[in-house]
């Protein structure tokens, strides 16, 4: 939805809003939604699947996100008064997620180390993208 509103902005002429802008934001998640492909296909793997099927199955996860973005652009004049509402809500649910799920996990055991790492060069990524693309 944001990758949509963020397009949408810019394709009706918003100052405030670039192309860079949005095409930063679509990198970022496209970038997120590698690892999020590989959760759902390793275990589906694992459990006996092909790996054509399971790559298949995690690639069929994330195709939501092109749809519901897509749609968004389409409707995006006649929502713009609870978009901040719908935005707020995925903000605060992903936030909700890292924090409850993600950074406990990632500080436990001997590779704690390792996690941190990554999730360090991640956002590091992202703030590179922010300055470069605009």
């Amino acid at each position: 939805m944001a990758v949509g509103i963020l397009y949408a902005g810019w394709a009706s002429g918003s100052a405030q809003i670039t192309e860079a802008g949005a095409l930063t934001l679509a990198l970022g998640i496209a970038i997120q939604n590698f690892p999020e492909g590989a959760i759902i296909s390793m275990p589906l793997h694992s459990k006996g699947l092909s790996k054509a099927r399971s790559c298949w199955y995690g690639i069929l996860s994330g195709i939501v996100e092109p749809a519901a973005g897509f749609l968004t652009i389409l409707l995006a004049s006649h929502i713009v008064s609870i978009l901040p509402y719908f935005l707020s809500f995925a903000a605060g649910a992903m936030i909700f997620v890292v924090v409850e799920e993600l950074v406990p996990e990632m500080a436990e055991g001997k590779h704690s180390n390792l996690g941190t790492i990554m999730f360090m060069i991640g956002f590091v990524l992202m703030m590179i993208l922010d300055v470069a693309l605009g």
